[in-house]
């Protein structure tokens, strides 16, 4: 028996519950991993919710992405992994056939990446998920180049301070946008070239201001609604604005009148797409042996408090990742 986290209903943090499950064996094409650290993602909060683009199926429901562990056992076809082997998970999956959230988990061999060298449990989980987000958006889809600026809404979020990373790696200017001054230093020592605090700052006008009125080649947006609409006024003729998060809820317009390009990104089409995901997983890796690549853990949480966890999570304080550490 294995202590896996289930919620039995949709609802608020407090539906998750720690129960004790026969876990069995690992099915062709998969492994299972002893769990050692579990990143939290806006998408398992929203799952738990009924907010996501998917729901559960059936209850009781597992849910999770990202975990970092050992490889106790591997399926019928797997390749390339073995017992004892230190690996990651990644979002290749669906929540409603695999979950992550417990002291073990049987996970499709696909969504599993080895972990860098030199990283723990707590830093592997706090690399991938944010790093091949950040890299499938600014490299694979937007193109960026060196000198190109990249606005980034959400700054302190670890996929947002993953993109400051990816940015400056690549030799672009990162500006941040925060709601509030109390992040500000942080963010500029996180290697932001600029800080935009959008509670007392114009992000568009700001925006301009710093890019000599062209604007941002490259817009980041990790909130939607009605805000693309100053965003898209900010973004540089020509220049592409990418909309990867919802944590604004409401409707998000198509500002019809602006000439940039706006399309969302959904890091499934990277994670599900195996010569894609090879090539995130080497940019990552080489970032990480050139020390630019910094994961970054807010807070870790014990498996108990896992409702505790995603409480944290939802209100939205947190610079870098929030993690359950699972055993010792």
């Amino acid at each position: 028996m294995t202590k896996t986290v289930r919620f039995a209903v949709e609802g608020g943090p407090e539906v998750l519950e720690l129960v004790d499950v026969e876990l069995g064996d690992p099915g062709a094409g998969e492994l299972r991993l002893r769990v050692e650290a579990i990143g939290l993602n806006r998408a398992e909060a929203m799952f738990r919710s009924g907010t996501y683009f998917e729901r559960p199926d059936a209850f009781p429901a597992k849910l999770g992405y990202s975990a970092s562990g050992i490889v106790e056992a591997v399926g019928e076809g797997v390749t390339g992994f073995a017992a004892g082997d230190a690996v990651s998970t990644v979002a290749g999956f669906s929540m409603r056939d695999y979950g992550v959230y417990g002291e073990a988990a049987i996970v499709p061999a696909s969504a599993v990446l080895r972990r860098p060298e030199g990283l723990d449990a707590t830093e592997a989980v706090a690399l991938w998920g944010p790093f091949l987000t950040a890299y499938g958006a600014i490299v694979e889809e937007g193109k960026v180049r060196p000198g190109d600026h990249v606005l980034i809404t959400a700054a302190s979020s670890s996929v947002g301070l993953a993109t400051i990373d990816v940015v400056n790696h690549i030799g672009a200017i990162p500006i941040a946008a925060t709601r509030t001054a109390a992040k500000k230093q942080r963010l500029l020592d996180a290697g932001a070239a600029h800080v935009i605090v959008t509670g007392d700052e114009d992000i568009t006008g700001r925006t301009l201001e710093i890019t000599g009125q062209r604007g941002a080649e490259f817009v980041f947006d990790a909130v939607a609604g009605d805000g693309v609409r100053k965003l898209a006024a900010a973004t540089a003729k020509g220049g592409t604005l990418v909309v990867y998060g919802a944590l604004d809820t409401k409707e998000t317009p198509f500002p019809l009148w602006f000439v940039p390009t706006m399309r969302l990104f959904n890091a499934f089409d990277l994670t599900l797409d195996p010569e894609r995901l090879a090539r995130a997983g080497h940019f990552v890796r080489a970032g990480v042996r050139a020390g630019t690549f910094r994961p970054r853990v807010d807070r870790v949480f014990d498996l108990d408090d896992v409702a505790a966890a995603h409480r944290y999570l939802e209100a939205n304080g947190q610079f870098g990742k929030v993690v359950v550490g699972v055993g010792g």
